[in-house]
């Protein structure tokens, strides 16, 4: 099994988690554990936030860098891993995760 599919495998595993996307620089879903609809929305608006969150970081301070991306809302926490190759994202049910 290849690196990236026990990091998938075990990722997976944890409590609560729904979902996981792996996304090329361009935006383009490579890798996914969710429907194919979810996974084209996840990809192109995860990419487009985690682009301008970059952004802002290097405005406020143009040493440091984007490294984790954590957004939390009623139904759902969505984890974000930029890298400069790919973005890794995580779709959890936070309720499901904390009981």
């Amino acid at each position: 099994m290849s690196e990236v599919e026990e990091t998938i495998k075990r990722l997976s595993s944890h409590k609560g988690v729904e979902g996981i996307v792996i996304v090329n620089s361009e935006g383009i879903p490579i890798r996914s554990t969710i429907d194919n609809n979810l996974t084209i929305q996840y990809s192109a608006l995860i990419t487009q936030l985690a682009a301008k969150a970059k952004s802002v970081v290097r405005d406020l301070d143009p040493q440091n860098d984007l490294t984790f991306l954590r957004l939390r809302t009623k139904k759902h926490e969505i984890m974000v891993a930029p890298d400069k190759e790919y973005i890794l994202i995580v779709i959890q049910n936070p309720h499901e995760a904390s009981s």
